[in-house]
């Protein structure tokens, strides 16, 4: 009897066609990977290495923030225990010379009912007290209460220094974790560079040697021609401008070698003003300025997510001069609302 056509292959088909497949297959992985999987083309490294570069110097600038604060905060701390050791040194002041007072009776029989209270409980309970206790003289009433008041001022100087203990603990540990961010990118930036080879890394080398020494050019034919003005900004505009083709290090503050926020602290602080060697913190300085009123001189602020992670000082016509980032010198650049990731945040005139 003929069987019925299923619609289905017989199976000996079935079995052919994965034999088929199975031979296609490994013909397929015979052939040689697609240029999706190759190495890294030299244009591709050297973005790469600049993304990299741009997000150490974020870190970088998050560091220095968090480098201010742990500053601040320890100054403030150490100012709060040479008030703690004066009010633990007045404590026991009152303490002794209240002491005093009580062996002096105790010898006699007569400690009083507030003498006891204090050396056997809060002195406090004695406060509410201290007026109906006959034997209570006025000196030492007096006593007690001044005793009562600088156990009072320790207890709170105490919890303030264990407030900005714990708060310069913090900084710290953003100082070293942003540090280490800043370490860990430029090394990953290194790591695509020794991807190359030899040769490739010379001719990588050569391109961003070109690109800077014509940016250097370009820069001091534009200072050459451009008015500074007058006033503070404009004296640490002309100070900024002699550092052009000064190489950017990360920390790094004169005279040779900069960070963004370290070129733009010593340029003012020639103008006589003292600003910290933060972006975020010098953009608390001086006065908010909007974008149409930028004058030379004026500082504009870069970031991302709401932090200030870059810093530069105006010149005019659309142009700035900073430190941009590891890899780079100072220059001058043209001031767009975008910065690599960065968008403008704010400007201020010191």
């Amino acid at each position: 009897m003929k069987r019925a056509d299923t619609g289905y292959p017989s199976r000996m088909k079935l079995h052919k066609s994965i034999a088929r497949i199975l031979v296609a297959a490994l013909a397929f992985s015979l052939i040689p990977l697609s240029s999706t999987s190759a190495a890294p083309s030299l244009n591709d490294v050297r973005t790469r290495v600049r993304i990299l570069q741009e997000q150490a110097a974020a870190a970088g600038e998050a560091a220095q923030q968090a480098k201010v604060e742990y500053k601040s905060l320890t100054r403030k701390l150490e100012s709060v225990q040479r008030q703690a050791a004066a009010d633990a040194a007045t404590v026991a002041k009152f303490k002794n010379s209240l002491g005093a007072i009580a062996r002096e009776q105790y010898k006699n029989g007569s400690m009083s009912q507030s003498l006891e209270l204090l050396f056997s409980s809060d002195p406090k309970l004695f406060l509410a007290a201290a007026g109906s206790l006959e034997s209570v003289t006025r000196k030492q009433s007096l006593q007690l209460k001044q005793y009562s008041v600088a156990k009072q001022r320790l207890t709170a100087t105490s919890l303030t220094v264990n407030d900005k203990l714990t708060l310069a603990k913090r900084a710290q540990a953003r100082y070293l974790a942003q540090e280490k961010a800043v370490k860990d990118k430029l090394a990953s930036a290194q790591k695509l560079l020794n991807s190359l080879s030899k040769a490739e890394r010379a001719r990588l080398a050569k391109l961003n040697e070109d690109a800077e020494n014509a940016d250097q050019k370009k820069s001091l034919a534009q200072a050459a021609k451009t008015n500074l003005g007058s006033g503070r900004g404009s004296i640490a505009l002309r100070f900024s401008i002699k550092q052009i083709g000064d190489r950017y290090v990360y920390g790094a503050a004169g005279p040779t070698l900069w960070d963004c926020s370290g070129l733009t602290m010593r340029a003012f602080g020639t103008a006589g003003v003292s600003l910290p060697h933060s972006a975020a913190a010098q953009s608390r300085y001086g006065k908010r300025i909007a974008l149409n009123q930028l004058k030379p001189g004026d500082l504009v602020f870069f970031g991302r997510n709401r932090y200030i992670s870059h810093v530069g000082i105006y010149i005019s016509k659309g142009q700035m001069v900073n430190a941009p980032r590891p890899g780079s010198r100072v220059k001058i650049m043209k001031f767009t609302p975008n910065f690599g990731s960065l968008s403008f945040y704010g400007a201020r005139r010191i």
